[in-house]
C-alpha cells in the first residue's frame, strides 16, 4: 500500500493533469493532440539563457540554428544549406536556405542571422555559451557580415574544430535564428518567434506548455535525423503537462489521458513493459550521472579524501541497482556511445576498501560530515546518492544527503555553492564538449568542477585540431588525469526510456535524451 505522502503526491499530480486536460478548448475535437509529460516546468522560453534540459527539449521544437546534430552526432545543415571554410579555418561562409519563414510570416534573411548572433554575443542576453566565444573560449567571433540576403560570413580570431558543434549545442539554444519580434523595443525578451515546426502556444506556469503546429514550416528534404532533416509536424498541437510525480504520470498514460512519458523511471518501466496498450522506447544516451566534489572545500580539497570516496564505491553494483540493465558503468567523462571512447576510457576506479581506509587515515579524516546535495526529480540521481552514502559509511565516511528541488540544486551548481552533489549532465555530442562541461577556471566559471590548468591547455588543443588520432591521444591523457584528480566520480551514462500508447506512431529516441515530436502522429 502506498504511504500517505505517496498518495498525496499522486492526488496532486492527477489534479494538475485533470486541470491541464480541462483547459483543452471546447470544440477542438477535430484537432489532433499529442499529450506528453514534463517532470518539472521549463525555466523560460528564451533558449540558451535561463535554461535546463526540459527547457532545451521544448524549445528545440520552436527554434532552429544554422546547423544541427544528426543522430550519429555529426553536424548537418539546418537553416544553412551549405557552408565553406576559408582563411586558414577562421572564416565560415554560410549559404542560407530559401523559403524559410518565421512564425510571424516574415521570411528569414541574412540580416536576421546577423541580428540573432549579435544578440547572443551581447553580455546583456546572458547566453549560456557566451564564454565559449570569449578570450578564454574556443575562439572569439571578430565579424558577422551579410554580403547579400542569402549569405552570412562569420570570421573567428583563430581556427577551431568546435565552432559548428558549439553553435549546434542544444544547451546553447542551438544558437537559434529568431525574429527580432521575439524581444521588445527595450530588448527584453517577450516570446520566441522562431522557424521551427511548432509555435509557442500557451505556457501556463506549473501546469502545461502548448506547442501549435506551424503550417508555414519549410522542411528539409532529407530524412529526419537528430535535430535536422525533415522535421514536419504531423499533429496539430503538443501539450507538455507538468507532472512531477511519476505515479501520476503513469496513471495518466494507463488511463489514456497521456500519450507519451519520457524520462521514465526504472520501476515504472517494469510495471509498463507487459501492458498490451503500451510500447516502450529504450535508447542509449550520452548523459552523465555522477558525484561532484567542490575541490575548493576545506575538506574535499584533499585529493586523498576524494579518491577514498571513489575507491569505496562498487560502481557496477550501483548501476545495476539503479538502472537495472538499461545502462553500463562508466567512470569516464567520455560517454560509452562516443566514437572516442576506447580501451583507455574503460579503465576507471575499482573498489578497494583497504586502500580507501588507508587514504582516509593519511588525510587525517575522522568522520567529519560531508554534505551531498541531491534531487528527486531524477530518481536515478537520488538513488545513486543513497547507495554512495551507504558504501561510504562502510569505510567511515559520513555523508549527509540534502534533497533540494531541481531549480535550487541547479542554482547551487552554477554558483559552485556545494560541498558535494549527485548530479546529471545532459548529453554533449562532441568529446571536447564532454570535457568542456566539466573543465575550466572556477574563478570565472564557478560551475566547472575540474580546475586543472594543464587539462585546460590540453582541452583547448583538442578544440583546435581535426586530426582524429591526435584528438584521441589528447582525450586518453585527459581521461587519465581526470581519474587521478578525482574532481568527480562519473557513475554511468543513462538511457532515454519512454513509454507510449500503442496509437503513437513515428516516435524515435536518440543519443541525445530528449523527445522529438515532429514526424510523430496519434492515430
Amino acid at each position: 500500500m502506498p504511504g500517505r505522502r505517496s498518495r498525496a503526491l499522486l492526488t496532486v499530480g492527477l489534479m494538475v493533469l485533470s486541470a491541464a486536460l480541462a483547459a483543452v478548448p471546447v470544440g477542438a475535437a477535430a484537432e489532433t493532440l499529442l499529450r506528453t509529460r514534463l517532470n518539472a516546468d521549463i525555466r523560460s522560453t528564451d533558449p540558451g539563457t535561463n535554461r535546463d534540459a526540459n527547457t532545451d527539449g521544448v524549445m528545440a521544437h520552436i527554434v532552429e540554428g544554422l546547423v544541427a546534430f544528426r543522430d550519429d552526432t555529426s553536424i548537418g545543415p539546418m537553416l544553412a544549406d551549405s557552408w565553406t571554410v576559408s582563411n586558414e579555418g577562421k572564416t565560415y561562409t554560410f549559404h542560407l536556405r530559401q523559403g524559410v519563414k518565421f512564425h510571424n510570416g516574415a521570411g528569414m534573411t541574412a540580416a536576421d542571422v546577423v541580428w540573432s548572433f549579435k544578440r547572443w554575443l551581447d553580455p546583456a542576453t546572458q547566453w549560456r555559451c557566451l564564454s565559449e566565444f570569449s578570450a578564454n573560449g574556443i575562439a572569439r567571433i571578430d565579424k558577422i557580415e551579410a554580403p547579400d540576403a542569402q549569405t552570412v560570413v562569420i570570421t573567428l580570431d583563430q581556427p577551431t574544430a568546435l565552432f559548428l558543434p558549439t553553435i549546434a549545442r542544444p544547451d546553447c539554444g542551438q544558437t537559434a535564428i529568431i525574429h527580432r519580434d521575439s524581444v521588445g523595443p527595450d530588448g527584453k525578451w517577450i516570446a520566441p518567434v522562431g522557424t521551427g515546426p511548432f509555435k509557442l502556444g500557451e505556457w501556463k506556469r506549473g501546469q502545461y506548455v502548448d506547442l501549435v503546429r506551424f503550417d508555414g514550416y519549410a522542411a528539409r528534404a532529407e530524412p529526419r535525423t537528430g535535430y535536422t532533416g525533415n522535421k514536419t509536424a504531423v499533429v496539430d498541437r503538443v501539450r507538455f503537462n507538468v507532472i512531477p510525480d511519476s505515479s501520476a504520470a503513469k496513471a495518466g498514460l494507463l488511463s489514456g489521458s497521456l500519450d507519451v512519458i519520457s524520462n521514465l523511471a526504472i520501476p515504472d518501466r517494469d510495471d509498463l513493459k507487459a501492458r498490451p496498450d503500451v510500447q516502450l522506447s529504450i535508447t542509449p544516451a550520452l548523459g552523465v550521472t555522477g558525484i561532484l566534489f567542490q575541490t575548493r572545500d576545506p575538506l574535499l580539497k584533499d585529493v586523498r579524501i576524494r579518491r577514498a570516496i571513489a575507491l569505496c564505491l562498487d560502481t557496477p553494483q550501483i548501476v545495476d541497482a539503479v538502472m537495472q540493465g538499461t545502462a553500463r558503468p562508466n567512470n569516464s567523462a567520455l560517454p560509452i556511445g562516443s566514437p572516442f571512447y576506447g580501451e583507455v576510457e574503460a579503465h576507471g576506479y575499482t573498489q578497494n576498501i583497504a586502500e580507501a581506509k588507508k587514504l582516509l587515515a593519511q588525510a587525517g579524516y575522522h568522520g567529519q560530515p560531508i554534505k551531498m546535495i541531491a534531487n528527486k526529480r531524477y530518481a536515478f540521481v537520488f538513488d545513486s546518492a543513497v547507495l554512495v552514502q551507504a558504501m561510504a559509511q562502510a569505510v567511515g565516511i559520513n555523508i549527509d544527503i540534502e534533497v533540494l528541488d531541481w531549480a535550487a540544486q541547479l542554482d547551487r551548481y552554477n554558483r559552485g555553492d556545494y560541498q558535494s552533489m549527485a548530479f546529471v549532465y545532459s548529453a554533449r555530442l562532441d568529446p571536447s564538449l564532454s570535457f568542456e562541461m566539466l573543465t575550466g577556471p572556477k574563478a570565472t566559471q564557478p560551475r566547472k568542477v575540474w580546475d586543472n590548468p594543464e587539462a585546460q591547455r590540453m582541452l583547448q588543443e583538442s578544440m583546435m585540431i581535426d586530426d582524429k588520432a591526435k584528438r584521441q591521444k589528447l582525450f586518453d591523457e585527459l581521461h587519465r588525469r581526470f581519474i587521478d584528480d578525482v574532481p568527480m566520480v562519473v557513475l554511468f551514462n543513462g538511457s532515454e526510456i519512454s513509454a507510449l500508447r500503442k496509437n503513437v506512431k513515428g516516435y524515435a529516441g536518440w543519443l541525445f535524451a530528449q523527445p522529438r515530436f515532429w514526424g510523430v502522429s496519434v492515430e
